[in-house]
């Protein structure tokens, strides 16, 4: 079954951490840039960084510079989102998209 899952989502107190994980199955996304992406209800999905397939290229949004890095491990075909000092602001659904595929969510509640 091809499909893009997401974990490691979770209530975090302001100032936390937490580490998203994007685990491919069916497919490889060693060719694939990957991207992850957050939304609230009411607004626009937000882009909040990308990584090239192979790693050398990262981009991200303003409002994460600084806190917030993707890496990947080709090797098993995932995709990570280290999330540090984190604000409520950062409340939303995470997801994972090469484009073609889109995971599943997971839910990153920051809150005290």
């Amino acid at each position: 079954q091809v499909q893009l899952l997401e974990s490691g989502g979770g209530l975090v107190q302001p100032g936390g951490s937490l580490r998203l994980s994007c685990a491919a199955s069916g497919f490889t996304m060693r060719n694939n840039w990957v991207r992850w992406y957050r939304q609230v209800p009411g607004k626009e999905r937000e882009l909040v960084a990308a990584i090239s397939g192979t790693g050398g290229s990262t981009n991200y949004a303003n409002s994460v510079k600084g806190r917030f890095a993707i890496s990947r491990d080709n090797a098993r075909n995932m995709v990570y989102l280290q999330m540090n000092s984190l604000k409520p602001e950062d409340t939303a659904v995470y997801y994972c998209t090469t484009f073609v595929y889109w995971g599943q969510r997971t839910q990153v509640p920051v809150t005290s």
